[in-house]
């Protein structure tokens, strides 16, 4: 009892570490993109065309959320290897190899995710959105109410992407099945739902654009954790 005491506290004192380490290199990466921000918001801000701010403060404020943004995808590959090695460090030995595979897989997908929300699914959305507008009802978007709401989607995405991966290594480890997944369907679409009605602002249109993609992600999910069970099985 001792010993297993004595491993679970050095568990939570390696998590300790590795989550300062990833707020070290989140609060550089903050700091690097707060300077790029300048070069990168006429880009950032391509699908609207053009914002306004409604208070004075609302700029430097929209700049530093802009820039926690910029800081989290520059040092997602950190957090990541962050994230990956501390898992990693409950498996067998023989089973430590499949680090490399989750570490890069789990880059490349949270990329991904961040190129489909950006390039694909803000630029829709925000056209959806913007087509309720007339002659009568003109768009006057500030800078923070979008900053959020894109960077909110854009970086959702990125996380959400690393479903698969994560349902294939609990798969993998014996804690969750494809049965489990497929019963539990009804629990998870209600969950991304409720997620994704607090991510976006409180419209349907808006809800439905980032639940359904993730309710796919979890679809893609039991595929690879049926591709886990039976190597597991095997």
């Amino acid at each position: 009892m001792q010993k297993d005491t004595q491993t679970f506290i050095g568990h939570l004192e390696e998590l300790r570490q590795r989550i300062i380490m990833c707020l070290i290199i989140l609060s550089i990466g903050f700091i690097g993109f707060y300077f790029l921000v300048p070069f990168f918001l006429p880009y950032f801000i391509k699908p609207v065309g053009r914002l306004v701010f409604l208070s004075p403060a609302e700029a430097f404020v929209s700049r530093l959320m802009l820039a926690l943004y910029g800081g989290i995808f520059l040092s997602a590959p950190f957090i990541i290897f962050q994230f990956w090695r501390f898992v990693s460090s409950g498996l067998y030995p023989g089973e430590r190899n499949v680090f490399v595979f989750f570490l890069l897989s789990s880059t490349l997908l949270f990329f991904t995710g961040v190129f489909i929300g950006f390039f694909i699914v803000l630029p829709v959305g925000i056209k959806f959105l913007m087509s309720f507008g007339n002659e009568s009802v003109v768009p006057m978007i500030s800078v923070r109410k979008y900053i959020s709401f894109a960077g909110g989607i854009v970086i959702v995405f990125g996380v959400v992407f690393q479903m698969p991966l994560i349902m294939l290594f609990l798969t993998r480890i014996g804690l969750v099945t494809p049965q489990y997944l497929s019963a539990k369907r009804k629990e998870a679409i209600l969950g991304i739902f409720i997620l994704a009605a607090f991510i976006t602002p409180p419209d349907i249109s808006t809800q439905l654009l980032l639940a359904l993609p993730m309710w796919g992600i979890y679809e893609v999910s039991i595929v690879f954790s049926s591709i886990a069970s039976r190597r597991r099985n095997k």
